[in-house]
């Protein structure tokens, strides 16, 4: 099988425990290159993983000619830095969310990717699984008539020391876990709000703890969600759910966002509750096969630039309704 030769851009905890296992499942990637802060953080990844290479900068990484795409786990306020500085190298890329702090930010960095000729995708592992094609079929087949009202939320724990406290690193519950519930809602709904009412409780260093949405769409459909760093410090406490209510039933499910393995939800209608099981892989493999498909055979990226768009806007809507600025 032809394969693409990937970098990896740091050496972050979701990099390490997540993408990088996942990488090594996909067919189609060869793990080729690793840069981190210091030679030394990339090499002990090297070692770990069986990069062919270790480099102690971001910059000697996106030099190396034989690196086709990039992987970039880094915080959220370097990401456009990282993700124009691989585009104009001439690297395809994949970016975990958010993948921009704004709008604007992630226009410019789609457009930097056409100007270049490469592709930029979003890096939602959870958008790649059969779980939420399940979820689509469950919507488009009229299991339960037409959508009325959508909830979900995910709240986990709070933090002694992490990345997301603080504001210049791109903190706060609705940049790390609020982006997973506006791309749920705005997947399976396949339109964008025409009001949206949005409250948060801040932090002493200005992120939000917690905030809560309700979006209402021009059909009358409504959707709400609840996301939040609330949940104790430094424990494995987290609370994920998605209950969508529909005119003739309703799906219910308390699957965490990014799972694996074997899951199962319900559809409950007057004819009683159905249990729907679904054995998910490991998400992020899938995201990283599909991108290299796209690269080798045209595919088109799941995780398309205008869903990414559309999801930003709406981020900024929310950012700007509770009043969180960076």
């Amino acid at each position: 099988m032809q394969k693409v030769k990937w970098g990896v851009l740091g050496t972050a905890n979701i990099a390490r425990g997540c993408t990088i296992p996942g990488m090594k499942l996909a067919q189609n990637c060869e793990l080729w290159a690793i840069a981190g802060r210091t030679l030394e953080k990339a090499e002990a990844f090297q070692k770990e993983f069986g990069f062919e290479k270790a480099y102690g900068s971001y910059e000697e990484l996106l030099e190396d000619p034989e690196v086709q795409a990039v992987y970039i786990p880094l915080p959220n306020h370097l990401h456009c830095r990282w993700v124009i500085a691989a585009l104009e190298k001439g690297k395809h890329v994949l970016c975990e969310k958010p993948i921009g702090l704004n709008a604007d930010e992630v226009k410019t960095m789609f457009d930097t990717a056409e100007k270049n000729g490469v592709l930029l995708m979003e890096a939602y592992a959870y958008l790649h699984t059969p779980y939420i094609a399940s979820l689509k079929n469950e919507i488009q087949s009229g299991a339960i008539g037409r959508v009325e009202y959508i909830e979900t939320a995910f709240v986990t724990q709070g933090y002694r020391e992490n990345i997301r406290l603080y504001k210049e690193q791109g903190g706060g519950a609705m940049y790390d876990l609020g982006c997973y519930c506006t791309t749920m809602i705005l997947t399976l709904l396949d339109s964008d709000p025409q009001d949206v009412r949005a409250i948060a409780e801040f932090s002493p260093l200005g992120v939000d703890n917690m905030t809560s949405a309700i979006l209402r769409f021009s059909d009358g459909t409504r959707a709400a969600f609840n996301v939040g760093m609330i949940l104790g410090e430094d424990t494995n406490a987290r609370y994920d759910h998605l209950y969508i209510y529909g005119s003739k039933g309703c799906i219910k499910s308390d699957i965490e966002y990014n799972q694996q393995g074997d899951v199962s939800y319900q559809v409950i209608t007057d004819n009683g509750a159905a249990e729907r099981k679904i054995s998910i892989p490991q998400n992020y493999s899938l995201e990283i096969a599909q991108l290299g498909r796209c690269i080798l055979t045209g595919e088109k990226p799941f995780v398309s630039k205008e869903f990414s768009l559309r999801n930003a806007a709406l981020m900024d809507r929310i950012f700007k309704t509770i009043g969180y600025t960076l």
